[in-house]
């Protein structure tokens, strides 16, 4: 590869390879003014896999101090997500480098592709529409993906080939990506190195805080967990506390979380609370009930929350509905007639 290309895919064995040949070290990268760039494209890296994810510059081999400052802000990124050691960081971190990577492999030529592949052990073959790969390879990529069209049964295979097109060859390697980086954090980093980097650290320990301060209040888009009926409030807040839901009560839950619109993403990080967190079981179970399979399923009704003994806290309103549905839209009616202005007629009848 180009140093352009090493900074763009700085994952790679080629590039970790180049950054080693370089004549600095570590204290240098973390304390020297030279690399301040690198450090703020660093930290950037990080505060984008919060909020927007990551954006990858344009460059080209002649532009040696930006190319440059792209491929040292990747270790930084790294020792600060270590320092930090937090899994929430660690999955956004890892799945917004794989989906920027993504969306540049898509533009690129199928051998570029092919190289990359390679990189994690997969040993694809061009053919006229795309690629084929072991069953093997497609299976050890393919399993975080749960969609139905992503089943082996749904495959074209022969002798043991799956053929895939060229993008979901590309959605393969985002998974591949996003596997090693999360699997190589958190690195070992001297403990002086992260006293050294204490200045962005606090930073982002704030920002995550804000991050996971606004799933755990509900303030995902529209949602507004305020809202919500008591018997799912009492299924959040044992779920915090580290209480394992009953089968039915989880199922409630979560399809009621869907059903109000929040992302399987946002449902997840709610279940991420305890250190045995299974998030490729949980990341299974919840786009399984929000529609993954072509069934979106629907929460149960209050007969049938009652009936396996979820109905909790049950207020004034819940005597008035049938369904935990309808008691959060009922109360985003009221909350809605609230807001609006009064009329000429209602303000008349208030003076």
């Amino acid at each position: 590869m180009e140093r352009a290309e090493l900074a763009l895919y700085p994952f790679t064995s080629a590039a970790s390879q180049y950054v080693g040949e370089l004549d600095f070290d570590l204290d240098r990268l973390i304390n020297s003014r030279a690399f301040q760039s690198a450090r703020l494209r660093g930290e950037e890296r990080l505060i984008q896999s919060l909020t927007t994810g990551i954006s990858k510059p344009s460059l080209t081999n002649t532009d040696e101090g930006r190319v440059l400052t792209e491929l040292l802000s990747y270790p930084y990124a790294r020792i600060l997500v270590s320092c930090l050691n937090d899994s929430y960081l660690n999955r956004k971190y890892s799945h917004a480098e794989a989906e920027a990577a993504y969306s540049l492999l898509l533009e690129r030529e199928d051998f570029f592709l092919r190289e990359i592949g390679e990189e994690f052990g997969i040993h694809a073959k061009q053919h006229e529409r795309g690629f084929h790969l072991h069953f093997a390879d497609f299976l050890k990529y393919s399993t975080t993906l749960k969609a139905i069209e992503w089943k082996l049964i749904n495959q074209r295979m022969v002798h043991g080939n799956v053929f895939v097109e060229r993008k979901d060859f590309a959605r393969l390697l985002q998974e591949a990506i996003k596997k090693s980086i999360h699997d190589s954090l958190p690195l070992k980093v001297p403990e002086k190195t992260c006293t050294d980097c204490s200045d962005a650290l606090s930073r982002l320990k704030e920002l995550l805080q804000q991050k996971k301060g606004d799933i755990e209040s509900g303030q995902t888009g529209e949602v507004d967990s305020k809202l919500f009926p008591p018997c799912i409030n009492y299924a959040i807040n044992n779920v915090r506390t580290g209480v394992n839901l009953a089968h039915s009560m989880r199922f409630a839950m979560t399809s009621f979380l869907a059903g109000i619109g929040m992302t399987v993403d946002d449902i997840i990080n709610m279940f991420n609370v305890s250190p045995d967190f299974d998030e490729e079981k949980t990341r299974y179970q919840i786009e399984h009930i929000a529609g993954s399979s072509g069934t979106k399923y629907t929460p149960p009704s209050c007969s049938t929350m009652k009936t396996y003994g979820n109905c909790h806290g049950a207020d004034e309103l819940c005597k008035r509905i049938n369904h935990p549905l309808n008691y959060y839209r009922r109360k985003m009616w009221y909350k809605n007639k609230s807001k609006k202005p009064a009329t000429t007629k209602e303000k008349k009848d208030t003076e």
